[in-house]
This record gives C-alpha cells, sequence and structure tokens, in this order.
C-alpha cells in the first residue's frame, strides 16, 4: 500500500520537473489588441502570432478558445476574422468589442494563456427610425393655443448618429411647425376648427446630421381634432352667409290657417319642420326652443324640446292680419349661445269658391307691325283684359291668381293684370289665333279658364264693324245673358213694327178722299223726295250702314238721290199719307229693320181699301 503510493508521488514529481524544464518551450507570446471594421468580409486580418518555440523543443499546439472564439480562425501564425454571407460582423448587434484567449499547448499541457481584444470599428450603416411610442395617432382640441407644442416625435439611428426632424410640405403641413430642429417637439401654428377639418395627416421626416450619408426616414401622423364649444346653434336649412364661411342664415318658415283650424293641431310650415342643431357637431349639446315675440294672445305654443308650434287659442274672425313670430333656440348649457328666426302664420278665409271667368270666350285682334310687341285689343278699340273673379273675397279680387297661357307659346304672354301681350314681328296677316288662358288661385289650387278667339289684321285694314259680336254689343256681359237680351230686343223690335203698322191701317180706312192719291203713287211729300219706295236700288242708297253709334247699332243714312215724277214700269209706289199728330211716334229704326214686311203688309192694305170702296 505505501509502496503504491510513494510510486504515484514519483510520478507526480518527474511530471512536475519536466514542466519546469520545458516551461519556456511557448516563447515570445502577448496579450493581441486589434481593430476590425463592421460588416468586413471573411478572412480580414486580425494579428500575428509572436509565440515562437526554441530549436529542438516538442511540437507547439495553439488555441482560441473565450466567448467570442467563433468569429476568429487561425492561419498559421495569423489570426483572421471568420464571418460568413449568413454572419455578418455587425457592431450593433456583436457590441464594440471581441474577447478571446490564445492558448499555447506542448504535449497537451498548457504552456501559456494570452487575451485577445478586438474592437469592432463603426461604419455608417443603419438608418434613423421613429420611435413608435412618439409616432401614434394624437388628438388635440380646436381650442389649442396657437404657438403651443401639441406633441414630441423622436427618431433612434443605431450608429449612435445625430438626428435632425423637419416637416413635410403637404395639404396640412400649415398647421404645424418645428421651432427647434433636434427636439422633435411640433408647434401649433395656427388655429384648427373642427367644422371644416376633423383629421389632419402631417409627415415628419428624421434625418442625420453628421454623416456624409444623411440617411432619413419617414412617418405620417395622424392628429384628430376634438370639437370644442365654440358656435353657436342654428335653424334648419342652412344658408351659408358666404361660400366657406361657416355661419348660417336664420330660415323664414310659413304656413296658412283658416279661422276654423283645428286647436290643438301642430302646424305645418314650409320650410319645416322647425328644426335646429348645435354648430358644435361633434358635442351636440341639448337645445331648446321659445317663443320671443308675436304669439298674439296666446294663440301659439311652442315644444320647447322639438320645435313644434301649436294653434292652443282661438282666432277672432274679424282678424285680417298674419302673425310674424319670433323664436329662438338656445343652448341649455349656455344660453348666451343662440339663435333666432321668423315664423310668419297667415290667417286665411276659407276657401269656398272657385275662380271664375264672367265668360268662357273672348274676342280680340292685333294688327300685324314690325315692332316687337303690341297689346290685343278689342273690336271697341278698348285693352283686352282677363280678369278672373274670387267670391270669397268682398270684391272678387283675389291677389293669389296667377294668370297663365296654356300650352306655352312663344307668340303671346299674358300679364298678372290679365293683358295678352303679342309678339307682333311674328304674327302674320289673315292668322287666327285660338289662346288658352289659365287663371289658377296660387293658395287653393284651383283653376278656371277661359278661351281668346284672336284675328292678326294686316297693316292699314279697316277694323271690321259689321259682324257684330255678344262682345262688342254688350261688353262684359255673359254670353248667355248676351243672347237672351238680343232676343229680347228683336221682339220688342218686331212688336213694335206690327203696332204700328196696325194703327196705320186704321188711320188709312178712315181716310175719306184718297182716291187722287192712289192715281197718282208718285206724289211727293213736302220735303221734296218719296216718302216711302219698294225700289231695291232705292233701299240700299237709302238705307247704308253708317258707322257705330254709341249703343253700337246702324244709324240711318238718308238718300240724297233727287226726287222723280214717275216711277219706273213695273214698279209699285205707296201714296204718302197725310201727316198726324199721332204719327211722329213713327220710329225712322222701324222702317230699317222691317223694310220688306211693311212692303208686303201696305200692298195687302191697299187691296182691301180698294175693295171696301168699291
Amino acid at each position: 500500500m505505501w509502496g503504491r503510493c510513494r510510486l504515484q508521488l514519483w510520478q507526480l514529481a518527474l511530471r512536475l520537473s519536466y514542466h519546469v524544464v520545458t516551461a519556456g518551450l511557448c516563447l515570445g507570446g502577448s496579450d493581441i489588441l486589434a481593430s476590425v471594421r463592421e460588416n468586413s468580409p471573411t478572412g480580414e486580418f486580425i494579428s500575428d502570432i509572436t509565440i515562437t518555440a526554441e530549436p529542438g523543443a516538442n511540437a507547439v499546439r495553439l488555441c482560441l478558445t473565450g466567448d467570442n472564439a467563433d468569429w476568429f480562425y487561425l492561419e498559421g501564425r495569423t489570426i483572421r476574422l471568420n464571418t460568413s454571407a449568413a454572419r455578418v460582423l455587425d457592431r450593433e448587434v456583436q457590441g464594440s468589442v471581441l474577447i478571446a484567449e490564445l492558448t499555447c499547448y506542448e504535449d497537451d499541457v498548457i504552456q501559456s494563456q494570452y487575451r485577445i481584444l478586438v474592437e469592432i470599428v463603426n461604419e455608417n450603416d443603419n438608418r434613423p427610425n421613429f420611435l413608435k411610442e412618439t409616432i401614434q395617432p394624437f388628438t388635440i382640441s380646436e381650442l389649442t393655443a396657437v404657438n403651443s407644442v401639441v406633441f414630441t416625435v423622436r427618431a433612434a439611428d443605431a450608429d449612435g448618429d445625430i438626428i435632425t426632424y423637419i416637416i413635410d410640405q403637404s395639404e396640412d403641413a400649415g398647421f404645424f411647425r418645428i421651432d427647434l430642429p433636434n427636439s422633435g417637439q411640433v408647434v401649433l401654428n395656427k388655429p384648427l376648427d373642427y367644422e371644416s377639418r376633423t383629421q389632419l395627416q402631417v409627415i415628419i421626416w428624421a434625418q442625420e446630421a453628421n454623416t456624409a450619408e444623411k440617411f432619413n426616414t419617414s412617418t405620417v401622423l395622424s392628429v384628430n381634432i376634438e370639437d370644442g364649444d365654440d358656435q353657436y346653434p342654428h335653424f334648419l336649412p342652412c344658408s351659408p352667409v358666404s361660400p366657406g364661411v361657416p355661419v348660417c342664415r336664420s330660415p323664414t318658415y310659413t304656413t296658412n290657417i283658416t279661422h276654423t283650424h283645428a286647436q290643438d293641431a301642430v302646424l305645418e310650415f314650409s320650410p319645416g319642420p322647425i328644426r335646429a342643431e348645435d354648430g358644435d357637431r361633434g358635442i351636440n349639446t341639448r337645445l331648446e326652443f321659445s317663443i320671443l315675440s308675436g304669439g298674439g294672445r296666446g294663440q301659439f305654443l311652442m315644444d320647447r324640446w322639438t320645435g313644434e308650434i301649436r294653434l292652443v287659442g282661438s282666432l277672432d274672425d274679424r282678424l285680417e292680419a298674419n302673425f310674424s313670430l319670433s323664436v329662438m333656440v338656445c343652448q341649455v348649457d349656455d344660453r348666451l349661445k343662440y339663435a333666432v328666426a321668423s315664423v310668419l302664420v297667415r290667417v286665411l278665409s276659407q276657401n269656398v269658391f272657385p275662380p271664375v271667368f264672367n265668360r268662357t270666350t273672348f274676342r280680340g285682334f292685333i294688327i300685324q307691325s314690325p315692332s316687337p310687341a303690341s297689346i290685343v285689343v278689342t273690336y271697341g278699340n278698348q285693352v283686352l283684359q282677363l280678369q278672373a273673379s274670387d267670391r270669397d273675397f268682398p270684391d272678387g279680387q283675389n291677389p293669389k291668381i296667377h294668370y297663365s297661357i296654356q300650352p306655352r307659346t312663344g307668340l303671346y304672354q299674358v300679364t298678372q293684370g290679365g293683358v295678352l301681350i303679342a309678339r307682333t314681328d311674328h304674327l302674320h296677316a289673315f292668322d287666327r289665333h285660338i289662346v288658352q288662358v289659365i287663371a289658377r288661385d296660387e293658395e287653393s289650387g284651383e283653376e278656371a279658364s277661359a278661351t281668346v278667339d284672336i284675328e292678326v289684321l294686316q297693316r292699314g285694314q279697316t277694323v271690321p264693324r259689321g259682324a257684330f259680336t255678344e262682345q262688342q254689343l254688350f261688353g262684359d256681359v255673359d254670353a248667355r245673358l248676351a243672347g237672351g237680351i238680343a232676343a229680347m230686343i228683336v221682339l220688342l223690335f218686331v212688336s213694335a213694327v206690327v203696332f204700328l203698322l196696325l194703327r196705320n191701317l186704321k188711320r188709312r180706312r178712315l181716310q175719306g178722299n184718297t182716291d187722287e192719291h192712289r192715281k197718282r203713287p208718285n206724289v211727293v211729300s213736302g220735303g221734296g223726295r218719296p216718302a216711302f219706295s219698294l225700289d231695291d236700288s232705292s233701299f240700299t242708297r237709302q238705307y247704308e250702314s253708317a258707322p257705330l253709334g254709341s249703343h253700337g247699332v246702324y244709324t240711318r243714312k238718308h238718300s240724297l238721290l233727287p226726287p222723280s215724277n214717275r216711277a219706273p214700269a213695273g214698279r209699285l209706289h205707296l201714296s204718302p199719307v197725310p201727316a198726324s199728330p199721332r204719327d211722329d211716334v213713327t220710329d225712322d229704326v222701324t222702317d230699317d229693320v222691317t223694310a220688306a214686311n211693311t212692303e208686303r203688309l201696305q200692298t195687302d192694305d191697299d187691296k182691301k181699301t180698294d175693295q171696301s170702296e168699291t
């Protein structure tokens, strides 16, 4: 037992003595300090090895050990960089220094160890990158003061370069600015308005300031605008006072009611219904409505939350004026923010009767002329004016009646006074146009129509006076009434003629001495002309049509032919009847109208008288 232990001790002693003898074989070594640029290729030189062995010494073995030893390899007595396409030396990843150890072995016995320190030299191989937490969407109030810092951006460069910040020129770039380029602080440059823009987009660049490459990067930052209570409420519909200005002009709400309008009924307005909204649409503050003035004796009530107006009081039948109300809407939380609008309530009489024309057909004429326009006139040389009456009005005049021509034509127009105007330079002589005129009640929608017969006369042509119409004779009297009056006048004329003839026959029977007159039929009266003649030519001469009289009938025109002593052969003449005081009642108009009937009746009377005397 003791012998074995002593043997082991001798072996240990021999080995120690061997190392003491051979410890100087790895000579000349030292720590290695070197540098290499990042991204260097594989095989890049790091350092030479200074270890040398004495002549006759056993073989010496060198090894690389340590944490970063795999970044190096030995080539003879040279240390080189060990990289590949998949593994690039990056200072931002590996750090600034690689640390390893060089160990010298002789017969598997460590003879010496040396430290290897390799600095990785930086290269500008990275761009700046914005920190995500600094470029998230921002929300700022539209009430934010100008020149205040609204947000700050940050960017990092792995190479440690100095970064400056720039706002790109875009549509919304004018709202912001950066006063200190290295700070990243963004300042509000002009006021915000939620009502015109609710979101802004700004482009910011981060750029290296101390490098030749000037690497940069950009980001798009979204800025949401939060609505602030800076707008007044307004009534709808909103009419801007001018383009681009968010200020509304209040409308005027109108409605029509009658004295019999139902109580507690909601009034319907145009435009309607009465509505309003907060100018700050993002806040939508609750609004309250009220009547400021014009409510009369409390006939109207406005709902404070909906804006509906109801008729709650009775209307005076004698009341003819309209109601002009002034209504207000304001914010509940700030009554100094308000708007005012006008409400017009027109009280109308109940519409019972439609508009009517006094006749269904009118006649008129126009004279061809080169002038662009002329007024259509009647055959009585008066302006042709069509007027529709409405019995709902005491005077029959409805101011809401609108006149129009159907179908529309470019030749005629009608004024709101019922006067027809023609485009004279577009008309042709001897044309005849039938025009329909419509009278429409704009409030009730009821209509009446009349037909106008228009004749186009040639320039210089005499206005026709021979063919009388009901309009010429009776003016504005209705056609059916005019026909009845005309028939009555004719009947009166016939009756008067018959009565006068019977009286004349009776006087002739009472006359005693008439033989001399029968034998001399051409005896003339004291006036020097025949008293009566059945000669067609002399009738034509004696009863020519004269110009229109004041009443629109023909007047008698005496013949200017000299009297004759003998009557032509084949013609029968009547002797004059002695005048009597009552003969003055005979009217010349009777002779004009019934000349033919008189001839026949007088002839028969003469025959009867001769038979009686015989």
